[in-house]
């Protein structure tokens, strides 16, 4: 999933290169507003850092937690840009993301696999510096990095694994701005890592939601960190 975002990335920037390429420069005065908007879409892949007890038996039988695998989402949102400094913009992105995470359990006694999809559409809201190199031609590259908090709108009681729904994380990631005659266009790559525990224990759940069967998978379970890649296209 990491190297087919990479070159998706990579991809992008050169096609649209020879798109933004010309004699002249497009847009020559566009970074020199105050303040300025815009939006973006994108892919995000999100991921668990997982801890977890090592064999851990249930009736007689042992499991263990064998990976959790990234699967592609969507994000969508808004651009704020506060020019700072020739080189300097504080951005502030709130933005909506679909995604889903899956956990893996092996059942040691048989080598049968559990999978249990884990479905998130947090609410973020991220604020940003933007450092920019000097603008060459039609392209200026620039690194990103901030922090945000994060509202998981889809938590759902009855699933054998509950994540809290308030995150904290640390966000940094480069990309380019191409400009084109109106309006610019930044192919961006960016990875988040999350501060809070997401993992909901048992006692702090309401025991009606949650069989006897599927608690074994929350006590498998010490902690679930948050991670996210996400490579998303600013139009401003």
């Amino acid at each position: 999933m990491y190297k087919l975002f990479f070159k998706i990335a990579v991809s992008v920037v050169i096609i649209s290169s020879f798109s933004a390429r010309s004699a002249a420069q497009n847009n020559p005065y566009i970074d020199g507003r105050a303040l300025h908007f815009g939006f973006f879409v994108g892919l995000n892949a999100f991921d668990f850092d997982v801890r977890y007890k090592n064999d851990v038996q249930f009736d007689g039988v042992k499991y263990a937690v064998a990976d959790a695998r990234l699967k592609p989402g969507f994000t969508v949102g808004v651009i704020t840009d506060f020019r700072l400094h020739d080189y300097w913009n504080l951005r502030i992105n709130p933005m909506l993301q679909f995604a889903e995470r899956e956990l893996t359990y092996k059942n040691l006694t048989n080598n049968e696999l559990t999978r249990h999809n884990i479905i998130s559409v947090p609410v973020s809201l991220p604020v940003y510096l933007k450092y920019s190199a000097e603008r060459t031609g039609n392209y200026k590259p620039y690194l990103i990095g901030g922090v945000g908090v994060s509202y998981d709108l889809s938590r759902n009681e009855e699933k054998p694994v509950l994540l809290r729904a308030f995150d904290f994380y640390v966000e940094f990631g480069l990309g380019c701005d191409l400009y084109f005659s109106f309006f610019k266009l930044a192919p961006e790559l960016k990875l988040a890592i999350g501060f809070n525990d997401l993992l909901t224990p048992l006692n702090e759940r309401n025991s009606g939601f949650i069989s006897d069967t599927d608690r074994k998978y929350t006590n498998m379970l010490n902690r679930l960190g948050s991670r996210m890649l996400t490579l998303v296209f600013n139009f401003e």
